[in-house]
């Protein structure tokens, strides 16, 4: 397993997981509750963008690994699950959206597992589509921890809502994009199986 700058970035994104979730069971006398959401907000931004530098840095100093390319989509997984799972318990996400972005996730990570073992993973590389999806998702997630108004002008959960919406709508239209590039593929070796 290498390791470097990159890859313990991709690391302590990781590591933040749990502090995202965790600051919302402390005891109430610890962390009123609008300092929880400060400090969720605030954890899971410095995860994101470590998320960004990460594969910055590997780009630019020339560290990419194969356990690097593995481990980022990974974290950036778990981020995404479990803000969302948090977001759910306190009825700020409905259920439905977490379902269909954290089951996209999963559908879209299997399939790029399956589509690199039969060496076609460029069929289903990252394009437009997903990558505004994760824009929408890394805006709307933070907006949604925080859940209140910022500068007395911008109501982050309105437009967290609405940007959750937005990324439910451009996950499933994502997935399907990739399974209809993958289809082709589908269906061959869903022949040879017969």
């Amino acid at each position: 397993m290498p390791f470097n700058i990159p890859i313990l970035l991709t690391w302590l994104r990781v590591a933040l997981i749990p502090l995202v979730v965790g600051v919302f069971y402390l005891p109430p006398s610890w962390l009123p509750l609008q300092d929880r959401n400060l400090a969720a907000t605030l954890v899971f931004i410095v995860a994101a963008v470590t998320d960004w530098f990460d594969g910055f840095l590997a780009r630019r100093w020339n560290q990419t690994s194969a356990f690097g390319a593995f481990l980022d989509p990974v974290a950036d997984k778990l981020m995404v699950a479990g803000a969302l799972l948090v977001l759910v318990q306190l009825d700020r996400c409905n259920a439905i959206i977490a379902f269909i972005i954290i089951g996209r996730e999963i559908t879209i990570s299997a399939l790029r597992e399956w589509m690199a073992q039969i060496g076609a993973s460029k069929s289903v590389a990252v394009n437009s589509i997903g990558k505004i999806k994760t824009a929408a998702q890394m805006t709307a997630i933070p907006a949604l921890l925080y859940y209140d108004v910022v500068l007395g002008a911008i109501d982050t959960r309105f437009w967290g809502e609405k940007l959750l919406w937005l990324a439910s709508v451009l996950t499933v239209w994502s997935m399907l994009y990739y399974l209809q590039k993958a289809w082709p593929l589908i269906k061959e070796k869903a022949g040879t199986l017969n």
